[in-house]
């Protein structure tokens, strides 16, 4: 049997393939030396050119731009008025930033389990978790499949909640023919360097809510009721402060990045929707490794590719998984460490090993493939030869 590098086989690759390399070309270079310039490089035309341009993609009836998807989560919670007392539903499998922002408006995170198969939020688990001071439901579209937002919907209307999607990493992914940003009361997106466009860092709030979206235009720059920009092109120059806001803005020199990959989104997805079907074929072939299922009427935002290791047919853990790939000179990552195990939430909440099993199991199994439209076939083909090396080798 083939050895792996690990064992002292030849790594299936010289030159090392990084995680998640965003595709950077000449419009993006373009754009952002057009900016400078200009000589206005903080938040101004461009940036109102991308929320323009965003929200006729998602459909929804405004699009404000912020410096990150975490903050455009916790400031659609303070505009739907999420506070002190208060308690959000989400899941303990995503980035600890989802349950971080209603810690940062003074509310308590609640978490739901997870529907193993599809790693994102069980419907069921939300209305469990439901009590009188329930005010908002986070849905995580877990590696860009829509979340079973019918049933969502149906749980808040019932019991009169809001519900503000993270959609970090569903950009361009739809739910029965909606596109994921025109579904929720509002929803937050991320544009950091391994999601579906980038502008290094930064993010967009999507909403039709109109007091809401003014609200989060107000939060989003100090609670200023006017910017530099909006000071310079008009003829007040005076601003009011009403509302001790937050320094979220986005700059022009990101928004001019961001223009150029949201006009490439749809090519991007294509790609990754080839790279998946060409990881889909050949690890549905290897009986120790399981796939996320994907559901029907759901256009999947294709951001990340993640296998799960049926660990009871393997020799290593996920761990050792990971170095395996990794001697191969391919890196991959983990997505994510349950939420409720990290020490913060252990120790002010008082959650422990078993609260939350279906995400504690994939947790501990899932590791995340290299996954870029800056990608060739041959890298993918490399990936697929790795790790089908690396399970056969230590296969139980």
């Amino acid at each position: 049997m083939e050895k792996p590098a690990i064992a002292g086989g030849e790594p299936i690759r010289n030159k090392p393939l990084s995680f998640g390399v965003p595709l950077i070309e000449q419009e993006e270079i373009n754009g952002v030396v057009e900016v400078l310039k200009s000589g206005w490089i903080s938040t101004g035309p461009k940036t109102q050119e991308l929320e323009k341009k965003f929200r006729e993609y998602v459909g929804s009836k405004y699009a404000v731009a912020v410096n990150s998807c975490t903050a455009g989560m916790h400031v659609s919670l303070v505009a739907a008025g999420i506070g002190e007392g208060d308690e959000v539903i989400t899941t303990p499998m995503t980035f600890t930033a989802t349950s971080n922002s209603v810690i940062h408006c003074g509310a308590t995170p609640v978490f739901a389990d997870i529907n193993r198969d599809t790693m994102n939020i069980d419907p069921a688990e939300i209305e469990s978790k439901i009590t009188s001071r329930t005010k908002a439901i986070m849905p995580v579209h877990y590696s860009g499949q829509a979340c079973e937002m019918d049933e969502i919907l149906d749980i808040a209307r019932k019991n009169d909640l809001i519900v503000i999607e993270d959609a970090a990493h569903a950009l361009g992914a739809e739910y029965k023919g909606k596109k994921v940003g025109s579904i929720g009361h509002a929803a937050a997106f991320s544009f950091h360097v391994h999601k579906n466009i980038t502008t290094a860092e930064g993010g967009m709030v999507s909403t039709d809510n109109d007091e809401w979206a003014k609200k989060i235009r107000v939060m989003r720059l100090h609670g200023m009721t006017k910017d530099a920009w909006g000071r310079a092109s008009e003829s007040k120059v005076h601003y009011d402060v009403v509302f001790p806001g937050f320094k979220y803005n986005m700059t022009d020199i990101q928004a001019a990045m961001g223009l150029a990959q949201l006009s490439k989104l749809e090519s991007y997805i294509a790609t990754r929707q080839k790279y998946a079907r060409m990881y889909t074929e050949a690890f549905k072939q290897l009986p120790q490794l399981k796939l996320l299922k994907r559901i029907d009427n759901i256009r999947h935002g294709e951001n990340m590719f993640v296998i799960r290791l049926e660990l009871e047919k393997l020799k290593v853990d996920r761990d050792e998984f990971v170095k395996c790939l990794k001697a191969e000179n391919i890196t991959p990552s983990i997505h994510y460490r349950a939420v409720h195990l990290n020490s913060y939430y252990r120790e002010n909440f008082g959650y422990k090993p078993g609260d939350y099993p279906n995400a504690e199991y994939v947790a501990d199994r899932v590791v995340t493939m290299p996954f870029s439209p800056k990608l060739t076939e041959d890298d993918v083909r490399d990936v697929i030869s790795a790790v089908t090396r690396i399970v056969n080798y230590y296969s139980r």
